[in-house]
């Protein structure tokens, strides 16, 4: 008799935080768990009113988690098709507002039960581990996933003294990684490698962004001009997501590409400079503030520009593909899902830029097929997933086997420096000062009385997370 598995999905961020990390491993719970074969639970930050003060837009705010979670249901419900039956989990967590990230606090393994520990899914695994100090993920668990998000050491590098800093954190991350993920899947060749990891895109694209490609498909097939609009970008507005390289392709090449009119959508810290330098080009460049890219202000664009080379998946280039436009995009590892669609256009440099810009001005999107369509949907990224960890499969329990004294002896050996090792990072995280040279939160060891009070954690619980 195949008995159901259970998969707890452990993540760094949640709505209404609209980051990766929020929106992401909640699609992954509901699709899991839509055929009803695996019973599933998203295990998500709780922070306290100060800290959601300052990571959730618009002054949106929880009393409590139930409130939280009624919050969440109803954004996903708008957005898929079917009621999602997975459960809800959360974590004490606090904001960081040097690394601008929530950092876990406490032991939040535990917050699964030792008699339903069976797979575990860390998304951005090395944030999760980097400050843990309690029960070993790989002993709690039968199989522990990491998927790697984000490439840190690209972030570490901006910083000062970033590159001996980049150099310290890639070999923490493979350490954490290494000890407590028995296998890791990296969403592109733009994140930092690890032993043994893989590369799959196992994301998939908000629902409502195909229901658009739909639509135009059907304006397309009924020979109605489905595209109005030229060409556009959106994205935070910052340096380094993709308005360094695109306002400088757009300078270096002004005369060839003077009837090319863009559209600007963004908001952050460098929206004026942005401003500043789009008016100073000798081409019509509109300024736009943040809007969602669902909303139908783009739907008539048919070109989306994105020479950003420092996402790992960008999800705006999925979103784009899906509502039917053509992208032109950098030829860059970044990029490597996207080539296998016939609307994907990627140049080696500014020349074929300016040649792929200009053939899309001057041509009409290909229409989406059903087959394009269902890569992008979270469907496809769901049978990924589960392939990749080789959890398409009847589940059966098999015991491992050496098959002569040497590989038993070697297996051993290696066994014995893993736990070595998960032992000295057990030691050193247990210790306040160690802890705040790495990084961490001061006292985030253990969750204070108000993040107890506020996730009903018992005197109970909290021994247990002692010892």
């Amino acid at each position: 008799m195949n008995k159901k598995r259970h998969i707890a999905i452990f993540t760094t961020a949640s709505l209404p935080w609209l980051t990766g990390t929020a929106v992401n491993p909640l699609f992954r719970a509901a699709y899991l768990a839509k055929d009803g074969e695996r019973d599933v639970t998203l295990v998500i930050p709780w922070l306290t009113l100060k800290d959601q003060g300052l990571v959730y837009p618009n002054d949106i705010t929880f009393s409590s988690p139930s409130e939280h979670e009624k919050y969440i249901r109803q954004w996903l419900d708008e957005r898929v098709g079917f009621t999602p039956g997975f459960s809800i989990q959360f974590y004490p967590g606090k904001f960081s507002k040097d690394k601008r990230s929530i950092l876990a606090v406490g032991d939040i393994s535990e917050i699964i039960p030792d008699e339903k520990a069976d797979i575990a899914v860390l998304e951005e695994p090395e944030h999760l581990t980097w400050y843990h100090h309690g029960k070993r993920w790989k002993t709690k668990f039968r199989l522990v996933i990491g998927i790697i998000h984000t490439n840190y050491l690209e972030y570490v590098k901006r910083e000062k003294n970033g590159m001996l800093a980049s150099f310290l954190l890639k070999y923490l991350n493979n350490w954490v990684v290494g000890i407590y993920c028995h296998k890791v899947i990296r969403l592109s060749a733009a994140t930092q490698d690890y032993d043994g990891s893989i590369i799959c895109n196992v994301h998939g694209v908000n629902p409502k962004f195909l229901e658009i490609g739909k639509k135009k498909r059907e304006q397309q097939q009924n020979g109605d001009k489905a595209f109005t609009k030229g060409a556009y970008f959106i994205g935070k507005m910052v340096w380094s997501k993709g308005y360094k390289e695109l306002l400088q392709l757009l300078r270096d090449h002004q005369k060839e590409l003077t009837e090319l009119e863009v559209d600007l959508f963004g908001s952050g810290e460098d929206s004026n400079e942005v401003q500043d330098a789009a008016k100073k080009l000798d081409l019509a460049i509109r300024v736009h503030p943040a809007r969602d890219h669902a909303d139908s202000q783009f739907h008539d664009y048919k070109l989306f520009l994105n020479p950003s080379t420092t996402d790992v998946v960008c999800t705006t280039t999925a979103e784009a593909l899906a509502m039917g436009k053509i992208i032109v995009c950098a030829n860059h590892c970044s990029n490597d899902f996207f080539k296998q669609f016939t609307n994907c256009w990627t140049y080696d440099d500014s020349d074929g830029f300016v040649k792929l810009t200009l053939k899309a001005l001057a041509e009409e999107p290909a229409q989406l097929t059903d087959a394009e369509t269902h890569d992008l949907s979270w469907e496809a990224a769901t049978e990924r997933f589960l392939k990749a960890v080789e959890l398409d499969k009847p589940y059966e329990r098999r015991l491992s086997r050496s098959t002569s004294i040497y590989m038993s002896t070697s297996l051993s050996l290696q066994q014995t420096v893993e736990d070595a090792s998960a032992y000295v990072h057990h030691v050193a995280s247990g210790f306040e000062v160690s802890r705040r040279i790495f990084g961490a939160i001061p006292g985030s060891l253990q969750p204070d009385e108000q993040l107890r009070k506020e996730l009903g954690l018992t005197d109970a619980a909290s021994k247990q997370e002692r010892n």
